[in-house]
């Protein structure tokens, strides 16, 4: 490419799709552990062929296998000290088989599709190329770099936050591979993510000879919903979304049970208090009715400090080299593994992998153009991050 630096070998995008299409095409769902395995099986391969040092912990509650690659002291310039942590997830959200029907790797165009390809297969393996091409350059990282490939992100890292949280600790970045965004941007602040469980309780009678006898759960639950929905205000960013529901046991009876999960999305630590304490206090509007609220925050606000932006700045007098400028995205409402490490206060930056859209939709893509630039910018972050 005639706007890389002269110093610098071309990248090859050719080279770098089949790459990822060899990652997407081991469809790996959150909930399957013995298909997000395979894909840890092919990634554990890959890297260790690079002669990293590997470290595999056995999966548990059902979901895949953690998988943590680090550089060896030959591979970097200093010895010891804190490096650069790179996440990334293999797990996906699409159901086995959405390959041979709605999602079909193939190529439009300017796009690729395939479950998985923009959430984040594409990020995990263009960061496994960025180092596989230092090191076929004889070059080295100024810091020592640890991947962590995490297998249930999607579903809130239950089994993984405290790994990606205690290797944080002993490094001085975090990179993070999730999905690039709306052409030449990255990520540097993410909302804090909630999730909330509210049962009602009431009494059940017939609907129609006794109903005087029963109390509504769903009857309670519906006031609560009206009431957390209308805790939703954008001009403050939060948001609260009631987005399952279930209840009752017959259309001729009284329902006795209800039950609702919440999402909640904030932008600071303080509303995340804030809207936690409200939630955790709500009590029952009607009578004769038992209200019981469980949950808390599962993701932490990623607010972008100065650690962020400086790092963000590094970002972009790289992307400046090949002629392109980048941009952050506004405060997104989405969650990744990077407010877990934002909210060490690690500089984290995030959504450095290939831009596209569609992330969990049938319609899921990368764009071909954003291959070389993200690839350069990965592998410029990890070779000058000192």
């Amino acid at each position: 490419m005639a706007d890389v630096r002269k110093n610098e070998p071309n990248l090859d995008a050719d080279d770098i799709l089949g790459g990822i299409v060899e990652w997407v095409s081991i469809e790996s769902p959150s909930h399957d552990a013995k298909s997000v395995n395979k894909v840890v099986d092919h990634v554990q391969g890959q890297f260790g062929d690079l002669g990293l040092k590997l470290d595999r912990t056995p999966g548990r509650d059902g979901f895949g296998d953690i998988l943590v690659c680090q550089t060896t002291d030959e591979m970097t310039e200093g010895k010891g000290g804190k490096g650069i942590l790179v996440l990334a997830h293999l797990d996906t959200v699409h159901p086995i088989g959405m390959i041979e029907r709605d999602l079909k790797v193939r190529r439009e165009g300017d796009s690729i599709f395939g479950p998985g390809i923009y959430d984040m297969k594409a990020g995990g393996y263009i960061a496994y190329y960025a180092l596989r091409h230092l090191i076929r350059q004889g070059k080295k990282t100024k810091l020592p770099v640890t991947f962590l490939f995490i297998p249930e992100e999607e579903v809130g890292s239950p089994t993984s936050r405290a790994k990606i949280e205690e290797l944080a600790k002993g490094h001085k970045y975090a990179l993070v591979m999730e999905p690039g965004r709306d052409g030449d941007k990255v990520v540097t602040s993410r909302k804090g993510v909630g999730r909330f469980t509210l049962t009602v309780k009431g009494a059940a009678s017939h609907a129609g000879v006794r109903h005087q006898d029963g109390r509504s759960a769903i009857h309670e639950m519906a006031k609560q919903i009206m009431r957390i929905e209308a805790k939703t205000d954008y001009e403050r960013g939060i948001t609260c979304n009631v987005g399952l529901i279930q209840g009752g046991s017959g259309v001729n009876v009284v329902p006795a049970e209800c039950k609702i999960d919440v999402d909640l999305r904030v932008p600071t630590p303080e509303l995340a208090e804030e809207m936690t304490h409200w939630f955790l206090n709500l009590e029952p509007i009607g009578k004769d009715v038992e209200l019981t609220v469980e949950g808390a925050m599962n993701r932490p606000p990623y607010t972008k400090d100065a650690g962020i932006t400086d790092l963000f700045g590094k970002a972009q007098a790289i992307y400046r080299e090949i002629g392109k400028e980048l941009n952050d995205v506004p405060l997104t409402g989405g969650g990744s593994d990077g407010n877990f490490t934002a909210a060490l206060g690690i500089p984290t930056l995030d959504g450095l992998g290939a831009d596209g859209k569609g992330a969990h939709a049938a319609y899921e893509q990368i764009y071909y153009s954003s291959l070389v630039p993200r690839t350069y910018l990965c592998t410029r972050l990890l070779e000058t991050l000192e």
